[in-house]
């Protein structure tokens, strides 16, 4: 019974969590949208009118609107993907269609939350091991906002790629102060930062930024010190290119995508580091148990 009610809780706070997340991610876009106006940056202006509005109104008084018509959105409107279910994807007022976007980020935060309890590989026998969890499941939810503004706009916010960083710098911490071995953990996680931000920043000074952007080093930043483990951090990079080619050759093969293509790798990357995170421990212990 107890575990029902973990589980149940989980998906209720991260369905409310994936709302958030999804509001964030268009008033992020709609600030950036502003900033570029305001610099004389190249930007769409079709979407900076429909997006505008959501910066006339401090952070206080914010309220979620329609953006085809600015309907402000009642309390009975806002309840994660029931409401959105009600209204079949439409806006009560003007009846338009809202988009998926907002449902599928509540079901997939919801889902991270469920799955990261379910397979967590550490115990949670110790106040620092929950906060360690904990931790985990609100940088999920940035996540899920740089996941979309990446995929959508390709651009990773330095905002919320900062709180990631943030809040992977807490579990680095808490990391070292569980450690038996201090310094080889400090090491460990040393390493990770060199393979999945250090690479990364290799490839961004070759290239000069073309084949990949600055915000993909402050990602993999943040994503090597909440693994905070160099093993991990291998599997998290093996798997992001691993799932990039088979989201990218069939794409090349259909036609769909040329060799030119921009593919964001931040998204990628996000997915890698979950691999690693949740799966990571077993795989490397069926790894090392199969050469022994």
């Amino acid at each position: 019974m107890e575990i029902a009610v973990i589980y149940i809780a989980l998906v209720l706070i991260g369905l409310c969590l994936g709302s958030f997340a999804g509001a964030m991610a268009w008033r992020l876009r709609a600030r950036q949208l502003v900033e570029d106006k305001d610099n004389d940056e190249e930007y769409d202006k079709d979407e900076y009118k429909s997006l505008k509005k959501l910066t006339k109104t401090s952070i206080a008084r914010d309220r979620s609107q329609c953006l085809h018509c600015s309907y402000v959105l009642r309390w009975y409107d806002l309840i994660p993907l029931v409401s959105w279910l009600s209204l079949g994807g439409k806006c009560r007022h003007c009846h338009k269609p809202i988009g998926y976007l907002e449902p599928l980020l509540e079901l997939s935060v919801a889902l991270f939350f469920v799955l990261s309890y379910m397979f967590w590989p550490y115990p949670l026998t110790h106040p620092l091991d929950v906060a360690r969890l904990i931790i985990w499941l609100a940088a999920g939810v940035g996540f899920a906002i740089l996941f979309v503004y990446d995929t959508k706009w390709f651009l990773l916010p330095n905002k919320v790629n900062f709180i990631v960083i943030g809040l992977g710098v807490l579990g680095s911490i808490i990391t070292v102060a569980e450690s038996s071995n201090i310094p080889y953990t400090l090491a460990s996680i040393g390493g990770s930062v060199l393979i999945l931000s250090g690479l990364y920043y290799v490839l961004y000074k070759i290239s000069k930024g073309k084949w990949v952007g600055f915000g993909d080093i402050k990602l993999g930043l943040g994503l090597s010190l909440l693994l905070a483990d160099y093993q991990l951090a291998f599997i998290a990079i093996f798997a992001a290119n691993l799932i990039g080619c088979i989201i990218v050759i069939p794409g090349m093969i259909a036609g769909k995508l040329k060799r030119d293509s921009h593919v964001p790798f931040g998204p990628l990357l996000i997915l890698g580091t979950i691999v690693a995170q949740l799966a990571g421990v077993p795989l490397i212990d069926w790894y090392l148990g199969s050469l022994l």
